[in-house]
């Protein structure tokens, strides 16, 4: 259960990321981590702290409730 969170959350951000046509680097760039953690946040083998998850949101135009929806 609690990986399939992060594999969800991981694919929503994603998705949302490239919805707004930007890439890893530039999210990274905007919240101030590091690239590689980002690309570890999108497939859920790194995870996110709160505030972490609150700026990816905001990054993203984006509520955090959104990002963990589980479809």
């Amino acid at each position: 259960m609690q990986k399939d969170f992060y594999k969800i959350l991981g694919a929503n951000i994603k998705q949302r990321r490239k919805a707004l046509q930007m890439t890893q680097q530039e999210l990274a760039d905007k919240i101030g981590i590091s690239l590689n953690f980002m690309g570890k946040i999108e497939v859920a083998f790194s995870r996110p702290s709160l505030d972490t998850l609150i700026m990816i949101a905001e990054a993203l135009d984006t509520t955090v409730s959104d990002l963990v929806k589980m479809n």
